[in-house]
C-alpha cells in the first residue's frame, strides 16, 4: 500500500487532505469569530456552541470520512472535545 493512500478517497483514489468545510465546521468557525467580536459577552454560550459543532463534525468524519486520514482526524477531534467536556 503506497504511503499516500492514507490521504486518498478509497472509492475514487482522489487526494482528500483538505476539503471545503461542512456545515458543522462552519458553525464552529462562526462561533470562534463571534467570540472575537462584540458578542464576546456571550463567551460561555459560544464556547458550548463551538464544542457541540466540533463534536458533530468529528463524529461525521469518523463515520463518513472519505479517507483514513479524515476518519483519524475526526476520531482525534471527537475524543479531544469529549475529554474537554468531561474535564471541565
Amino acid at each position: 500500500m503506497p504511503p499516500d493512500s492514507f490521504f486518498r478517497n478509497q472509492k475514487t483514489g482522489r487526494l482528500v487532505r483538505f476539503e471545503f468545510p461542512n456545515p458543522a465546521l462552519w458553525v464552529f468557525i462562526a462561533a470562534i469569530a463571534l467570540r472575537w467580536s462584540a458578542y464576546d459577552a456571550r463567551d460561555a454560550e459560544l464556547r458550548w456552541i463551538g464544542s457541540g459543532a466540533l463534536i458533530v463534525w468529528g463524529l461525521d468524519e469518523l463515520v463518513r470520512g472519505h479517507a483514513p486520514w479524515r476518519r483519524l482526524l475526526g476520531a482525534v477531534v471527537l475524543g479531544w472535545e469529549l475529554w474537554q467536556l468531561h474535564a471541565g
